[in-house]
């Protein structure tokens, strides 16, 4: 009989969880700023065409917000079932910055959600608009206080520990923690890259079907230069971020590289199967040095290798393959991007542009999603066996919860979270072909010709 290991199944539960939640606020984040510069464009030009373009996002962010609460709400039971001792030690940290997260944040995009989804006609022009901004505004301020915790766990900072527990000595240094800033910049980032490829790929499946609306363009336009201009500022802002872990996490960075012994002038493994009980890399294929340079930026700099840290490292292997996961997906957005704005810069070239291209785009529509996860993966993998670096480990928070009993929920998470994705996916093809076939999009037929002039 097969023996389950309970924490290694609430590790699993949460980790679901996490995975599916992290989807929606990744898009509601990046979308709220996507439909600010249409409705901004709108009043700017006057043009209907980026208000048809607003009216179908819009729809889009009202079911991925709806998605994104409620797996949020799932997400903060488990702190009590399966990981008490989280917020028994560091709960004077991780309590108030959760407070102000709903205070400051999920009240103001809630209750300005309602105005956005609804209030058009109803409230002046600038009072939706201004509706707009808070609504964006309110997501990224939710971003701000999770991604502060976030990164406190990684890189504590600002508290002292008395009678075993956190006590907060200074909140701006628990706040602007060293990990902070980079972490920020670069889910802030990849919320941007993951809309992008979202707007791109649906309006190209949208365009593939004939539709040859001018919000169709527009978004399409909009997508694929914002995701043109990101990604360079992406792979800068991860450089920063990876020396900022070589700094305070050399145990995660030795796994992602796949280091074992430390060394300097260390080859960058392009690829290999990490074997953790031999300490060691089969089929490697790496390039001499590389790894010294763009890591410490001296080609002879050295590295920790996972030996120096005993038993105190992460699975290797999953974080090792989930980086070059992220950094594949996100070359591959790179050149798709870079390609595809070339190929379509105005937009007399979307005519003539091939099949193929519009094809790539829809492929690429949830890429973001896939870098995202894996680079998920790598951030919290990475940080066991810790669940709060160097105070507090994932063994030391988990619950006295039966294993059978954290199996059999699991078990009906999965399978909620794979048939709610299959209809949100569904639901977002199926809202672009109601709209590729005309309901709701009269208004585009009459600006249709004025693509031209408002994209020369």
């Amino acid at each position: 009989m097969i023996e389950l290991d309970p924490i290694l199944l609430a590790r699993v539960q949460f980790a679901s969880n996490i995975t599916f939640h992290i989807l929606f606020p990744t898009l509601s984040i990046g979308l709220g700023w996507v439909l600010l510069f249409f409705k901004l464009r709108f009043r700017r030009t006057g043009e209907a065409l980026w208000m048809d373009a607003y009216q179908f996002w819009v729809k889009v962010f009202a079911l991925t917000f709806a998605l994104g609460v409620v797996s949020g709400i799932t997400m903060s039971f488990q702190f009590g079932t399966n990981w008490p001792g989280f917020m028994n030690t560091v709960g004077n940290v991780a309590g108030p910055l959760l407070a102000y997260e709903v205070l400051t944040a999920f009240f103001l995009e809630a209750t300005m959600l309602g105005i956005m989804l609804f209030g058009r006609g109803k409230v002046s022009e600038r009072v939706h608009t201004l509706a707009t901004f808070l609504v964006a505004a309110g997501t990224t301020a939710s971003a701000f206080w999770i991604l502060a915790l976030n990164s406190w766990m990684h890189t504590p900072a600002g508290f002292v520990m008395i009678d075993g527990k956190a006590h907060v000595t200074d909140w701006l240094a628990v706040i602007f923690n060293p990990s902070f800033p980079y972490r920020m910049s670069h889910m802030l980032l990849a919320s941007g890259l993951t809309v992008s490829f979202l707007v791109a790929g649906l309006s190209a499946y949208r365009w593939l079907r004939g539709d040859r609306a001018g919000s169709v363009a527009a978004a399409l336009r909009t997508g694929l230069f914002t995701a043109a201009a990101l990604i360079p500022v992406q792979i800068l802002v991860g450089d920063l971020h990876g020396l900022n872990t070589l700094q305070y996490q050399p145990a995660k960075l030795a796994a992602m590289e796949g280091i074992w012994e430390t060394q300097k002038g260390v080859d960058a493994v392009l690829f290999a199967i990490p074997d953790a009980k031999a300490q060691t890399n089969h089929y490697e294929i790496a390039i001499p040095k590389l790894a010294s340079f763009y890591l410490t930026h001296d080609w002879n700099g050295e590295v920790k290798g996972l030996k120096e840290f005993g038993d105190k490292v992460p699975p290797v292997a999953p974080v090792f393959f989930a980086f070059r996961i992220m950094v594949g997906v996100g070359l591959l957005m790179l050149a798709v991007s870079w390609f595809a704005t070339w190929r379509i810069r105005r937009v007399a070239q979307m005519y003539s542009a091939p099949v193929w291209l519009y094809q790539a785009l829809v492929g690429m529509t949830f890429s973001g999603w896939l870098a995202l996860i894996a680079g998920w993966y790598v951030t919290e993998v990475g940080r066991q066996p810790w669940l709060v670096s160097g105070v507090l480990t994932t063994a030391q928070a988990a619950s006295s919860v039966p294993a059978p009993h954290i199996a059999l929920s699991l078990a009906m998470y999965l399978s909620l979270y794979c048939l709610l994705l299959a209809a949100y996916v569904s639901v977002l093809f199926y809202l672009a072909r109601k709209a590729a076939s005309g309901e709701g999009e009269d208004s585009n037929a009459k600006v249709t010709s004025k693509i031209g002039v408002a994209h020369a």
